[in-house]
């Protein structure tokens, strides 16, 4: 069976954030090969804007499974992480969203799926990360590559790049 490339975006903004990102990219293997992880972001969040901020990543990565089977994991992997229900763009332990699935454009009432995912272009928070792994890609309602609808949002003072403490001082 071919593999497709897929760009998934995951978020948390709950616990201890870097542990839940660590623990989603440890869960998406096998079923998902990571073959490209962004720098983590800490963004505030959009909205619903009375929460605390988040970490967001980007990855790319290959699979053999469809887009409704990609959907199906990701909610599964986000219940087995400790994800709870919650109002929408409300706070959440991890929350993992399809942004790509190879070129495919994809619309699916049941289950709820949008490929290319519908809000990427007015996302920092997706585009600052998906743009330093993917730039040149293209986002098929506007035929923008990810690199011009970054630079469109210009400078945004709610996203910087998440430093990992060493424990050096």
């Amino acid at each position: 069976m071919s593999k497709t490339t897929v760009y998934l975006a995951l978020g948390t903004n709950l616990g201890d954030r870097l542990a839940n990102i660590q623990g989603a990219l440890a869960a998406l293997e096998p079923q998902v090969t990571l073959t490209a992880i962004s720098p983590l972001y800490e963004t505030a969040a959009m909205y619903v804007e009375d929460q605390p901020d988040f970490l967001n990543l980007v990855v790319r990565g290959q699979t053999t499974l469809t887009p409704e089977a990609l959907l199906a994991l990701v909610k599964t992997l986000e219940v087995e992480l400790g994800r709870t229900p919650s109002k929408r763009f409300g706070p959440r332990l991890i929350d993992i969203d399809i942004l790509f699935y190879g070129d495919q454009q994809l619309t699916l009432t049941e289950p709820d799926l949008e490929i290319p995912h519908p809000r990427l272009h007015e996302r920092a928070f997706v585009l600052f990360p998906l743009s330093d792994i993917a730039a040149p890609l293209v986002y098929p309602p506007t035929g923008q590559t990810i690199a011009d609808l970054r630079l469109a949002l210009g400078e945004d003072d709610g996203i910087w790049k998440y430093q990992i403490s060493s424990g050096l001082s």
